[in-house]
């Protein structure tokens, strides 16, 4: 199939790489024209696992190209996706969909025949009748142009693999439509026949399914940090409560991670404009467990600070600070709402030297972030430090010999956020560690 991929960030440049893995010709569309020319080259301009040698592979073969224009992207097909950024308003919860709508009455004037409009990014419920009443207006086309929803379940540093071989595949439609299930059932032929569970639904549904399915995610790591809370007054450990939660085949392990909490540009941002939908639709009681999640989540972060002036005797003030991490997760350079940054920022506001270190964020932490110090290598990075925070998951940090740190660090004292240091072989090698939720 011939089909285009309108807005090329995290998930327009990876969807467009990978449907051409699939075997469709395909253009990638975007207005910012640095960003086309990068892709270009087979290069992405954000860091996510596998993507560019995904984007060379297929710049090379020809079946994958980068434009800036809304009518060479109309030409080329009759199926246009459209991932562009949905983000929260400027001092407000709801959603901004001000990309979204620019993007199709942008796209409309280009639309002369028969088209299919599958949007994928998130939203909140009851904006696909928006969409297509835009769509019915400004489009040559009128209503020959079918919407249809497919929502993304992307998770960063695995987003190839999300895509090429989803967990499910949801497809929402107008009910009275069925040329876009049969465009799109082509389209993803291969996902289908490989026996992906595929739910066919209507416009409402889908709409809700990326937001209520963060929410619950949101939810059970707010729950175990929750727990951890219990947990640090009770002496017990969350790690092992965790275990035992997680063998209830009702519940599950998978997702219920204790630590820092999470952060992004969709969990915490989903959240937060599904409550605000919610409350325009007069369901506000519904969802109002929610702000305790939330609540719960910026409480780990105040945590973190907390051990840490404890563990510098009360003062934080000019003590050095190394922070193992800058980006929201492992394998990814995205730094939104990056739980680590947060606590580094803090620390630095009550006065501490901060040194920060990550394989692959660092250039986006400095943009934002220009008062904190950075260094590349995470062994040199704890020269002279009066205390170790492990605040991102990156293997590479696991990876290091606490024995080779302790000629460096000015205190043997580290506090791991996330849980994934080998307490242990820490201690042994000298250095008083702390992990939330654990003795």
């Amino acid at each position: 199939m011939k089909l285009t991929v309108i807005g090329c960030g995290y998930l327009g440049a990876t969807h467009a790489a990978c449907m051409a893995e699939l075997g469709h010709e395909v253009i990638g569309m975007d207005t910012d024209m640095d960003k086309i020319h990068v892709l270009n080259t087979g290069k992405a301009p954000f860091f996510e696992h596998d993507l560019d040698d995904l984007l060379a592979k297929h710049i090379a073969t020809g079946r994958l190209k980068f434009s800036a224009s809304y009518a060479e992207a109309a030409a080329h097909g009759d199926l246009h996706f459209i991932g562009v950024g949905t983000p929260q308003q400027a001092g407000e919860d709801a959603y901004d969909l001000t990309q979204l709508f620019s993007a199709v009455r942008r796209l409309a004037p280009h639309l002369h025949g028969p088209a299919v409009i599958a949007v994928k990014s998130t939203v909140p419920v009851g904006t696909a009748p928006r969409v297509a009443e835009i769509l019915r207006k400004c489009a040559p086309a009128g209503e020959k142009i079918e919407v249809a929803w497919n929502p993304e379940f992307l998770r960063e540093s695995f987003a190839i693999e999300d895509t090429l071989r989803p967990d499910r595949l949801v497809l929402g439609f107008n009910t009275a439509r069925t040329r876009a299930e049969a465009v799109l059932r082509q389209c993803f032929g291969k996902i289908i026949e490989a026996g992906t569970p595929t739910i066919v639904t209507d416009w409402a549904t889908a709409e809700l399914a990326k937001a209520s399915a963060n929410s619950f995610l949101a939810t059970k790591i707010s729950f175990i940090n929750a727990m951890a809370e219990v947990c640090e007054t009770a002496g017990a450990d969350v790690g092992r409560l965790a275990d035992i939660l997680g063998h209830d085949v009702r519940i599950g392990r998978r997702g219920m991670r204790p630590g820092l909490g999470f952060g992004g540009g969709c969990l915490p941002k989903d959240i937060r404009g599904f409550m605000a939908r919610a409350a325009e639709l007069g369901a506000d009681q519904a969802l109002t467990f929610l702000r305790e999640v939330d609540a719960i989540n910026t409480r780990r972060r105040e945590r973190m600070v907390d051990l840490a002036r404890e563990q510098l005797d009360g003062n934080l003030m000019g003590k050095r600070i190394t922070v193992w991490g800058a980006a929201f997760k492992p394998n990814t350079d995205d730094i939104r709402d990056s739980p680590a940054l947060a606590v580094a920022h803090k620390l630095h506001e009550l006065g501490a030297a901060v040194t920060v270190t990550d394989p692959k964020a660092l250039d986006n932490a400095r943009k934002t972030y220009p008062e904190l110090d950075y260094v590349d290598d995470p062994i040199a990075a704890v020269q002279d430090a009066d205390l170790l925070l492990h605040l991102t998951e990156w293997p590479q940090f696991n990876h290091v010999d606490p024995c080779c740190l302790a000629h460096r660090a000015t205190s043997q004292k580290v506090i791991d956020g996330r849980g994934t240091l080998d307490a242990d072989t820490w201690r042994e090698a000298g250095w008083t560690v702390r992990a939330l939720g654990r003795p």
